[in-house]
């Protein structure tokens, strides 16, 4: 191939790669992050002033409950990325989370990195928990949020194949280590943008910090939403 075909080609490449993410973009899809040939949504779109906290549950089970009083207290729907293991044990709770009304999106079944599992490892991970999920909850998985944030081709292509959008975060509590409530509460309100996708665990701290930092979005006029509400996969 010559110099020309090959510049025309990535010209091609190039342009339909735009043409797509326009496409997603004019559809309310969220901002996106290019990982290789793959796209992971990691923010809303930031036209409208939403934010999301996003809750991923393997442990804290003690503290479920009490995050949702306070969410309802506040009159706030968010997101649950449950794993699939810890829902088969807490079948009672998955259901109290969704009757209140969050969105449940995928966590995997047993936390596993999937960046270093195959294809098909990766949807041994997936088919079981969407199974158990969609059973428990009666309704459909589209959210994928990938444990630890590990990607890679492979899931890319599980996740397409199982129809999912995989989800990131524009910011991260880190409230699994840290344990004060200050920090949670600092990292999940500082400089806060419209679009943002705050990743938080059910802990002690990041309920202690709940009610400042729904406070403090109210006061700034942000609305918290479902993950799905602000990348525009769901509807308010």
């Amino acid at each position: 191939m010559s110099k020309k075909s090959v510049l025309i080609a990535n010209v091609v490449a190039v342009t339909v790669i735009i043409a797509v993410i326009t496409v997603l973009a004019l559809n309310g899809a969220g901002a996106m992050e290019a990982v290789g040939k793959n796209y992971a949504v990691y923010r809303g779109s930031g036209e409208t002033p939403y934010v999301s906290l996003m809750f991923n549950v393997y442990w804290g089970t003690e503290y479920i409950e009490d995050i949702l009083d306070v969410l309802a207290r506040y009159g706030v729907k968010t997101t649950f990325f449950i794993g699939g293991s810890w829902a088969a044990k807490n079948n009672s709770l998955v259901k109290k989370i969704s009757e209140a009304g969050h969105e449940i999106g995928s966590h995997g079944y047993n936390h596993k990195d999937a960046e270093n599992l195959s294809y098909e490892r990766n949807l041994d991970e997936m088919v079981p928990a969407e199974k158990l999920l969609e059973e428990l909850t009666g309704k459909q998985i589209s959210l994928f949020a990938p444990p630890s944030g590990s990607i890679g081709d492979a899931m890319f292509s599980a996740a397409e194949e199982l129809g999912y959008s995989v989800i990131l975060w524009s910011r991260d509590t880190v409230d699994w280590r840290d344990k004060n409530p200050d920090l949670v509460y600092a990292r999940a309100t500082s400089d806060i943008r419209n679009g943002e996708l705050i990743l938080m665990h059910p802990t002690a701290h990041t309920l202690q910090a709940l009610p400042k930092i729904l406070e403090y979005y109210s006061r700034n006029g942000f609305k918290a939403v479902s993950v799905g509400v602000n990348v525009g996969t769901e509807r308010p």
